[in-house]
């Protein structure tokens, strides 16, 4: 079955030392056909995509590429790094013109993030500045418009605002209303796997990669997806996926993103075969 990439904040599709080498390990060792998706025309504007374009407006783009690529129209694997996992969770729940097997998130950021440590592949003027717009105004109608990172923004410190601000996250989270279609789309996942990166020094909290997050009113004791409302009301139909096990939850010893391919072999050639 083939399998689709989607790359994170900082990177492209192709760079040899990032998902140019991811596509090149699967290509080799499953001898599949693999697709890391691209953003634009180019790599510089793939690139500039992490940041500046809306992820409503990516995703659509690329369930419209998806749709029309002849190779995956009997159905495909997807791998989504850093904040690719949650843009291709959206695909899941939006575009169900595609045939999506097993969906797997490495350090995707389900619940968001309320903090930014650090910044891939920029300099620390400029994260420290994304850093500054983000803490002071991540859901005005500019930031929300202008910078990617604040559309997965979760203030724990003002829960009604993220809900009613977020034009990214709180709506596929299903934070103020019910999208059935959003159910239905993701319980048709055969596994939903998430790892999480125990050393992660980007995602914040790491807790996120696994549906987890701060408990609302403050930021500094974490609750489990289990222990969440999302889950409890299961306004997302999570509750069900894991009553089926469809649920996968993996932990990686490491900083973000980083595992070796003896740790990939052994813990997701499984959901890829």
């Amino acid at each position: 079955m083939p399998i689709v990439l989607w790359h994170g904040m900082g990177d492209t599709c192709c760079f040899p030392f990032s998902l140019g080498g991811v596509k090149k390990f699967l290509e080799t060792e499953i001898n599949v056909h693999v697709k890391s998706i691209e953003i634009g025309n180019s790599i510089t504007e793939d690139f500039k995509s992490g940041y500046l374009i809306h992820p409503n407006e990516q995703v659509e783009m690329v369930c419209s590429d998806l749709s029309k690529d002849s190779k995956l129209k009997d159905g495909f694997n997807a791998i989504g790094f850093s904040q690719g996992g949650q843009f291709l969770r959206a695909l899941v729940q939006r575009c169900p013109s595609l045939r999506i097997n097993n969906l797997i998130t490495l350090g995707g950021q389900h619940q968001g993030v309320f903090g930014l440590p650090n910044c891939p592949s920029l300099s620390s003027r400029t994260c420290e500045r994304f850093r500054q717009l983000l803490n002071y105004a991540a859901y005005t109608d500019f930031m929300q418009n202008f910078l990617v990172q604040a559309t997965y923004w979760h203030d724990p410190l003002n829960e009604n605002k993220y809900k009613t601000s977020s034009t990214f996250l709180a709506d596929i989270n299903n934070e103020l209303f019910v999208n059935k279609t959003y159910v239905d789309n993701l319980q048709s996942l055969n596994k939903f796997v998430m790892v999480q990166f125990n050393n992660d020094s980007i995602v914040q909290p790491v807790q996120s990669q696994w549906f987890g997050y701060y408990k609302p009113g403050q930021d500094k004791e974490i609750q489990t997806l289990q222990e969440s409302d999302i889950f409890i009301e299961d306004r997302l139909g999570l509750k069900k996926m894991d009553e089926q096990n469809k649920l996968v939850f993996l932990e990686c010893e490491g900083n973000h993103l980083q595992f070796t391919k003896e740790w990939f072999r052994a813990n997701l050639f499984s959901y890829l075969m």
